[in-house]
């Protein structure tokens, strides 16, 4: 008996489909009546929606299916199908390429949006409304300033180049400024050490705490000995005093 390997088989142009899907088509695509190959591609499309769960939950594009049918057949199907053939040309063209912006950013520590905020702060004409601008645009520039070079800026260079964005429209005294912390960063950055770890250290207390008054006649009871003690003592140290 001879061995028949998958390497010796004839390659399998759609993968998801299958070996025996391929086979199918290969046989309808033999049959002499045009009628019997339209027949039996309508139900093959139907046992293809069965064995093939993506295309099941995916039913808003029926005519990738018949596409599909007619790549693996290398677009020589002869079936009155509900859809045109596809042409070969087209099925395999590339895309086209997408052009990605070129738009120059003159500040990259800050990034484009921040000259997009500048612009639209440029549109307020109350006063109060434009003052309010620059101290959001100081804020978040000096925030994104941060984060790109892991340093601080000077809020008089914050404000500087507020102004050459702006054209000169936006200004502010750098002693107004500085007097009020106007350009303090939207958030400040955890130490290295906080977060988890005092979290970690409360845990442990509450632990011990239980665990001290359960030595003490368990429950709460160590507790409110040491909250009657305190008091006490309390009072003692006033009474000393007076």
């Amino acid at each position: 008996m001879e061995a028949d390997y998958n390497t010796q088989r004839p390659h399998i142009i759609l993968k998801e489909y299958g070996r025996n899907v391929q086979k199918l088509v290969e046989y309808i695509r033999n049959i002499p009546s045009k009628e019997k190959r339209t027949e039996l591609a309508f139900t093959l499309i139907e046992l293809i929606k069965q064995l093939t769960p993506t295309i099941k939950d995916q039913p808003e594009n029926p005519q990738r299916v018949w596409d599909d049918l007619y790549i693996i057949a290398d677009f020589d199907l002869d079936i009155n199908g509900p859809y045109e053939k596809p042409s070969r040309e087209i099925l395999f063209k590339k895309p086209l390429k997408v052009e990605y912006p070129q738009s120059q950013v003159r500040f990259k520590h800050y990034g484009k949006n921040i000259e997009k905020l500048v612009k639209e702060a440029l549109k307020k004409e109350d006063e109060q409304e434009r003052e309010d601008a620059i101290i959001y645009l100081g804020k978040l520039m000096k925030t994104f300033y941060g984060n790109w070079n892991k340093e601080t800026i000077d809020d008089s260079v914050i404000l500087k180049d507020i102004q050459d964005m702006s054209g000169g429209a936006l200004k502010m005294t750098i002693e107004k400024v500085r007097e009020d912390n106007l350009f303090e960063k939207l958030y400040k950055e955890r130490k290295k050490g906080s977060g988890g770890g005092n979290e970690r250290n409360e845990r442990n207390d509450r632990n011990d705490r239980k665990a001290g008054g359960q030595r003490h006649g368990g429950g709460g009871g160590g507790h409110k000995h040491f909250g009657k003690g305190g008091h006490k003592g309390n009072n003692f140290k006033r009474r000393r005093d007076q």
